[in-house]
């Protein structure tokens, strides 16, 4: 009877929220997660840079830490630059101590090295908690948090971040009972201003920390800024899960995690949470219209979800549509309440170097740019996520929002103007393994896609129009014969590939005939090679034409259709899977060194209907 009076009151309140006026999703695109691209089609030209890459054993090269925990990243536009802050911790989720890092970028591809922007703090010795045996004894705190800037009315940006009490196995630093939210000034040169807290929680004041409250401050403009924030509902229904369970500063008191909002065109606020949980209030954050409920057809998990509104007047909510964390994707509407497309944004897993507590695998924990501020002058989505809890990216997402290529292309990208040639292309770039223009030795620019990380790679991809019959024409010229591998695969729009070419560690350029590889040619560093490849998908047949010298073969997967180009430099990964073990609780050998380099020039990508 329990059983079936639960399963009615899921139905009851599913029948709701079908009711509502709120978000909900009208497509009929849905992921398959045995892929970690769900097979879904990517919006075109979503560039994915890795800004942060962990390392335990060499620090010098993460910036001088080797705290390999890294999560939970906020991104902000201001003073013509981005600001994104995270957390860490040595080893696994909420085992202290703690601290955010701030990183800085002008362009959005290239950041700075981490600093410190909030360290840890010490305990108090004696500190206990209610149902907890613990007493604390040369304990630090541990970070967390749902709300990472503000800008002021008056431009003045403030930085914020919560320190939580963490007093031993499977204690929560966002239980309501840490120290309080902490605050400072990001200053235009660069430096900061001193820690404050701008919230206590209960049993915490200046006399048990080591930040004053910030009315303390000289400054009258940081004062108001801060006033602002603790004056404006949407901002402190962010604190709501590591406040005082009764503060009064927010308005819908429940068991809600990770808030962001967006603005209608009405003035409406909708409001969303993790498990896509949504709500709308008309008041600015004072009153909600329902009770939150889960968006109707939205899949989502126990992570975040992200929701803005788009420079071309559109809207997009950016999350893990699946029980898993994984793909990264993004949904659309024309009016921020019906959401009917579901697009990659990055449908792949790096390796999980180091393994620690509640490290989930996946591009996880989207956060972007709310419009409350400046936002960046390109006019495209910009986010901040984490992978596996360990390495932080973000990720450029064009503007408007595309899902097809309709144009053959042809592209020299010595002829292309500065800084465009690659808007078309859909990349992963990571640290160890760059995706750019560079210039080759004779001077002229190529796509160049680089290598020297044992346990990722890096991805450069092409959607070209849906085709059964299809030329495809491209320039290649490897650094070097004796390392590395550039797999070349032609896929359908859901990503399964038909053909793959491989430019291999032993010297041969290699194509995929079932199970077995089937020798083309030997390659030599430096040496360019003219690839043509006429496309089949009716009859399955290929013509593969190296330099002049052809070749047959047979897709080795039936494709309906010929819609991406793929170049990747290391093969594709199927692990973890949804049977994967949920903690990973072991390290991988030499998480932290460096393969020997391999790099990749494509000087010119061309597509054509066959004569």
């Amino acid at each position: 009877m329990k059983k079936a009076i639960g399963i009615l009151s899921l139905l009851t309140a599913f029948a709701a929220s079908a009711q509502q006026d709120t978000v909900r999703y009208v497509g009929n695109t849905l992921v398959n997660v045995d892929y970690h691209h769900g097979q879904l089609t990517p919006a075109v030209g979503v560039h994915n840079i890795q800004v942060f890459r962990a390392n335990r054993e060499h620090p010098e090269w993460a910036g001088g830490t080797a705290w390999t925990y890294n999560h939970q990243p906020m991104l902000v536009y201001w003073n013509n630059q981005f600001f994104l802050h995270f957390l860490s911790d040595p080893v696994g989720e909420h085992i202290p101590p703690g601290q955010t890092f701030l990183l800085t970028s002008k362009d959005g591809y290239h950041w700075s090295k981490p600093v410190v922007l909030f360290p840890p703090v010490k305990i108090p010795d004696g500190t206990t908690k209610e149902g907890r045996t613990e007493v604390a004894k040369n304990l630090l705190s541990v970070n967390h948090q749902r709300m990472g800037f503000y800008v002021s009315k008056k431009n003045r940006l403030l930085t914020l971040a919560f320190y939580g009490v963490v007093l031993g196995p499977g204690d929560d630093p966002n239980d309501g009972h840490g120290m309080g939210r902490a605050v400072r000034e990001i200053y235009k040169d660069g430096s900061f201003g001193p820690i404050y807290f701008i919230r206590y929680n209960k049993g915490w004041s200046e006399k048990n920390t080591v930040y004053p409250f910030y009315t303390s401050s000289k400054d009258k403009g940081f004062i108001e800024a801060c006033n602002e924030i603790l004056a404006n509902p949407l901002m402190t229904q962010q604190w709501v899960e590591e406040a005082d369970r009764d503060d009064p500063l927010i308005s819908l008191k429940k068991d809600l995690k990770a808030f962001s909002y967006y603005r209608l065109n009405d003035g409406r606020v909708v409001g969303l949470w993790k498990n896509a949980l949504t709500d709308i209030t008309k008041d600015g954050g004072k009153t909600w219209l329902y009770n939150p409920t889960r968006a109707p057809h939205f899949v989502n998990s126990n992570a975040k979800i992200w929701g803005q509104k788009t420079s071309d007047g559109k809207y997009v909510t950016i999350y893990n549509p699946s029980e898993f964390r994984w793909p990264l994707a993004l949904s659309v509407s024309n009016d921020g309440l019906n959401y009917d497309k579901l697009l990659l944004v990055n449908g792949e897993i790096t390796s999980m170097r180091y393994g620690g507590a509640y490290k989930s695998y996946g591009p996880q924990y989207v956060r972007g740019i709310t419009d409350e501020g400046p936002m960046p002058p390109d006019g495209n989505i910009w986010v901040s996520y984490s992978m596996n809890k360990e390495d932080i990216w973000v990720a450029m997402i064009p503007v408007p929002v595309r899902d097809k290529v309709t144009s053959q292309v042809d592209e020299v990208f010595n002829s292309m103007p500065d800084g465009k040639e690659l808007a078309q292309w859909n990349y992963n770039s990571g640290l160890w393994t760059p995706v750019s223009i560079e210039k080759m030795s004779n001077g002229t620019k190529a796509l160049t896609l680089q290598d020297w990380d044992p346990f990722d790679y890096a991805k450069a991809e092409r959607m070209i129009p849906s085709s059964k019959h299809i030329v495809v024409e491209f320039s290649v010229t490897p650094q070097q014969a004796t390392n590395g591998n550039l797999e070349i695969e032609f896929t359908d729009s859901k990503g399964t590939p038909g053909v793959r070419l491989s430019f291999d560690s032993t010297g041969a350029l290699i194509t995929k005939a079932g199970y077995r590889n089937k020798n083309l040619t030997k390659y030599a560093a430096n040496e360019t090679y003219n690839i043509k490849i006429d496309l089949n998908a009716d009859n399955r047949f290929y013509t593969v034409t190296v330099n002049g010298k052809a070749s047959s073969g047979l897709f080795y997967a039936p494709l309906s259709s010929i819609d991406r180009v793929v170049f990747r430099t290391g093969s594709v990964r199927r692990f973890p899977n949804a049977d994967t073990p949920t903690d990973q609780n072991f390290d991988l050998p030499n998480g932290g060194e460096q393969d020997k380099k391999a790099e990749y020039y494509i000087s010119s990508f061309k597509t054509s209907l066959p004569k």
